[in-house]
């Protein structure tokens, strides 16, 4: 009687580990990067990059609204990609950019001088300062903001998409003006930028997005990265599951700054579960930060931009957690038998949902055959 409730046992535990891998599978993580979409912004000149359609090419510092309604300036770093007006565009590092082969890889530094050297981060009449300074003779005595957007617009194209603005006619139909954005366009890309290799930080993310565990356990630790400040902690917790900090003491948003840990400790008579964390925080989008489409990987592609005009915003960023019973035997991955890949290659592939889906089938029926099978010995 004893060993045939050992195996009754064993036959939910499977059931239920399958349970919490199939939960896990059909919940996606997410990161909850900064998200937006263009509308409107500054008009520039046109420009003259190239032949045919770079030959007149518009200018201008995007607008781009994000979630929360904060509206930010960027540049298309981008040149021969159309913009999907109809598309968000996410946030992400500068070693995300989705064409590995762009300039912009190896001339990001360079990119994100111009942007805190450039319109809008330095005003027009600090860089005709700069210019006049410098000895050129400005066409009005000071650029005006048409003239400072194409300038800026043309140095990060430079750049970003390796093309030249032409000085015999920089602004086609229009010398005078010419002549004031070729100044600035020859000042961002000339010996004075050395690049700035600082990448600013993201405004807010929890990493990583998922951890599983066990009951019993205080599974963690989760790493807030902000920039600003945090201002709400909402959670989904099962009964007893609380958020805490390493020490297992309740944490709220007050105590929440950039590079907290935080965890979800689970009492030991838990039943398998999830729980979910989001913290909402006031921080600046800074210049440098770049937003690419968010479907541009699946086929979908719209032009990149990069921040010129930072903004106070508000942003929110969630993690999870799930876990199977504290007496579940859950074999870890790495001791469930060789395979061809190592560690390093599993990790580089990402999450796919197939994998959790057919583990989790294959132990349902595992499961349900060995309950099956003790419901026939006990008839």
């Amino acid at each position: 009687m004893a060993s045939r409730f050992k195996f009754a046992r064993a036959g939910a535990g499977i059931m239920g580990a399958a349970a919490v891998l199939m939960m896990a599978a059909a919940v996606p993580a997410s990161a909850d990067p900064a998200t937006g979409r263009v509308d409107g912004g500054a008009l520039g000149l046109n420009v003259n990059v190239g032949d045919g359609f770079k030959s007149d090419l518009s200018t201008q510092l995007i607008g781009l609204n994000l979630d929360d309604g904060t509206k930010v300036g960027v540049y298309c770093v981008e040149i021969d990609t159309a913009l999907d007006r109809a598309q968000p565009l996410v946030e992400k590092d500068w070693r995300e950019y989705p064409n590995q082969e762009s300039p912009f890889n190896e001339n990001r530094d360079q990119i994100n001088w111009i942007l805190h050297n450039g319109f809008p981060e330095k005003q027009t009449a600090e860089i005709s300062k700069v210019l006049t300074d410098r000895g050129t003779a400005l066409s009005d005595g000071s650029l005006n903001v048409k003239e400072a957007v194409a300038g800026t617009q043309a140095a990060v194209w430079h750049f970003s998409d390796n093309t030249d603005l032409d000085p015999a006619d920089p602004v086609p139909g229009n010398a005078r003006s010419g002549l004031d954005v070729l100044a600035l366009y020859e000042f961002l890309i000339g010996p004075d930028n050395v690049g700035l290799s600082n990448e600013p930080s993201a405004a807010l993310t929890v990493d990583p997005a998922n951890r599983s565990g066990k009951a019993g356990e205080r599974i963690g630790p989760f790493r807030v990265n902000t920039t600003g400040t945090v201002e709400k902690l909402a959670t989904n917790l099962p009964d007893g599951v609380r958020v805490t900090d390493v020490d297992g003491r309740a944490i709220n948003a007050n105590q929440i700054k950039n590079g907290s840990e935080l965890f979800f400790d689970v009492p030991e008579d838990t039943d398998a579960g999830a729980a979910e964390l989001e913290i909402t925080a006031s921080a600046a989008v800074d210049t440098g930060r770049l937003f690419v489409g968010q479907d541009y990987l699946k086929g979908k592609r719209t032009q990149s931009v990069i921040v010129a005009d930072a903004a106070e915003a508000t942003l929110d960023a969630s993690a999870a957690a799930d876990w199977v019973e504290a007496d579940a035997e859950v074999v870890p991955p790495n001791q469930q038998g060789k395979n061809d890949f190592d560690d390093d290659d599993l990790a580089e592939t990402g999450a796919s949902i197939l994998v959790p889906l057919i583990i989790g089938g294959v132990l349902i029926v595992g499961g349900a055959g060995t309950l099956l099978l003790l419901r026939r010995k006990k008839i």
